[in-house]
This record gives C-alpha cells, sequence and structure tokens, in this order.
C-alpha cells in the first residue's frame, strides 16, 4: 500500500546565500505536496549568516545546522539524525518538487524488498540548453541523462537530488559516508552510489527502483553549462568512481559504467554524427565530440584516482 503523510520527512541541505531564491522555491514545492510531508528539514551546512536568515523567514520548518563535517555527506546525516518518519527523502536546495512528487515516491514502497525510491531529475537550464552539451552527460549537471530506463525499473543506485530511502537502512549499515560527496562546490560526488551499494551487499535482495513519473526539477546555473565546468565535473567523477570502488570493490562500484561506456555512449557518438551529416548542424559533431572527451577526462580522473591509492598505499 502507498504510505501515509506521516511517512515522510523531506531533507533539503544548503550552503550558500547565492541560491536564496532557489532554495525558497525548493521549500514551497515542498510546502505544496498532494501528499504532505510530516517533516521538511532544512540542514545549513557551515554558515552562521545563512542559518540565522532561514530561521527568521521560514517559520514553519524545521531547521538545524549540520552538526558533522562540512560536506553534502555531513549536512544529510544531520537531517537523517532529526527525521522521525518512515522513510527519508532528499532533495536539493536548487531544485523544485512536482505537487506529486512524494505520492509518486511512495507508491514504489508497495513492495517490501524496495528499500529506496528516486525518480526523475529534468534540467532547468539558465538560458537554454547548449547544442554541444550531450543528454547522456546530463549527469554533470546532477540531472537524469539519457540511457536511464523511460520507466519504473530497478537501478544500481539513486541519484542524490531526488531519492528516499526506508530509515531502517540508515539504522543497519549507517549514514552517508563523509569523506567523498560533494563539499561547497567542489564538484565531486558519487556518495550516494556508496552507500546504494552498501545496502545491497548487506540485503542482497534489496531493490532501489527508479520511477521517472515522480520529477523534479533541478535548476542548471549558466556557469555549469561551460566546457570547463563539464571537463571538471568528469575528472571529479572519475576520481569519485576510483573512491568507490576502493571501498566497495571494482564489480560493484563499476557495474552501471560499464553498460554506460559500452553502450550508450557509443550510440551517442553514433548518433550525433549521423545527425551532422543529415542536417549539416555543428553542434551535432560538437555533441558527439562531448561524448569522447568526457569519457576521456573520466577515465582519466579514475585512473588518476587509482594511482593515488596506489602510491599511498607503497608509502605505508
Amino acid at each position: 500500500m502507498p504510505l501515509k503523510q506521516s511517512d515522510f520527512s523531506v531533507v533539503v541541505c544548503a550552503y550558500t546565500e547565492a541560491r536564496w531564491d532557489a532554495m525558497l522555491a525548493a521549500v514551497e514545492s515542498l510546502r505544496r505536496q498532494t501528499l504532505p510531508a510530516r517533516q521538511i528539514i532544512l540542514v545549513i551546512d557551515h554558515n552562521p549568516v545563512l542559518f540565522e536568515r532561514s530561521r527568521a523567514v521560514l517559520k514553519d520548518i524545521e531547521i538545524i545546522e549540520n552538526v558533522e563535517a562540512r560536506g553534502l555527506s555531513g549536512a544529510r546525516n544531520s537531517g537523517i539524525a532529526l527525521a522521525e518518519g518512515e522513510i527519508i527523502a532528499f532533495m536539493d536546495e536548487d531544485a523544485v518538487a512536482e505537487p506529486d512528487w512524494l505520492e509518486k515516491l511512495s507508491a514504489g514502497y508497495a513492495d517490501p524488498k524496495v528499500m529506496g525510491v528516486g525518480g526523475a531529475i529534468l534540467p532547468l537550464w539558465h538560458d537554454e540548453r547548449p547544442g554541444w552539451f550531450p543528454e547522456e552527460f546530463d549527469w554533470v549537471v546532477g540531472c537524469t541523462y539519457l540511457g536511464l530506463p523511460t520507466h519504473s525499473q530497478p537501478v544500481r543506485n539513486l541519484i542524490g537530488c531526488n531519492m528516499s530511502f526506508h530509515r531502517q537502512v540508515f539504522d543497519v549499515v549507517g549514514d552517508f559516508r563523509n569523506g567523498i560527496g560533494r563539499i561547497g562546490s567542489l564538484p565531486v560526488g558519487c556518495e550516494e552510489t556508496e552507500l546504494c551499494i552498501r545496502i545491497q551487499q548487506h540485503w542482497k535482495h534489496a531493490i532501489f527502483l527508479y520511477e521517472p513519473a515522480a520529477r523534479v526539477h533541478h535548476r542548471v546555473s549558466a556557469q555549469r553549462a561551460t566546457w570547463d565546468y563539464f571537463f571538471s565535473r568528469c575528472y571529479a567523477e572519475g576520481i569519485s568512481k576510483a573512491q568507490i570502488s576502493r571501498l566497495v570493490g571494482t564489480q560493484a562500484g563499476l557495474s552501471s559504467e560499464r553498460k554506460y561506456t559500452f553502450s550508450i555512449l557509443p550510440r551517442g557518438v553514433l548518433q550525433g554524427l549521423a545527425d551532422s551529416l543529415r542536417r549539416l548542424h555543428p553542434a551535432d559533431a560538437a555533441s558527439s565530440a562531448a561524448i569522447i572527451a568526457g569519457l576521456g577526462v573520466t577515465t582519466a580522473g579514475y585512473l588518476r584516482g587509482k594511482l593515488a591509492r596506489s602510491l599511498s598505499n607503497s608509502m605505508q
């Protein structure tokens, strides 16, 4: 059966006043859910000015400071500690949930094997989507990317901007791991990937369900729609994947990436080149080039992360 109102606690983490208006919009979208949450918890990540300003304006939600190490993992863990709901959902402070977001997430928990449910993350570009930016790499801006299922289906891991978990998983396997994941604007990640793999290693039959109908819209700043950010994020993702592989094993840490690398990306390259020849539009060829370059930079980051670990071990 779908869950009741009292079953959901929603955690939103914020670290900068630069996203003030976006944060207010995120909270407002959570207030207007067709299935209201038991709690909306706003966690401020080591920013006393933002904390006081938020408390003065947002009086109908729970606002706390991150009591762990600075970063998204610690902020989420601080929210988990306060959460009272059976299900703990997470959304970014620069995203807006559709009105039935929690209702759609709720339906996924009808199967008792489901330990987490996440949904689609649609980009809200500051201007318009750059013609060269391939949909296969929308994960670079924290969004659902081409290659994910188009209907409700189990996946290896959920994506941080739109995900939820049974609270028992935190009680049993622990919280998000500090030391990985985003810290401020540093473009690293994968803390939710590590958590999902850790859960599945404990409960072999645990399911994480991707439900595309549970949708949020994620703002993409102009700065993130640049080649510089694209390359820095790809490189950081490679380093993060090396960290995850060290923690949970290469087989588990790269299982989804193999299909993505050897099936989804080649198809995207060929499609871009075909469109370029058919339409004679330079953006199509640029998109193919971005896929090739993005894969190369991500691989370089992964190898750099593996090398750094090997050097560290050899010096001990």
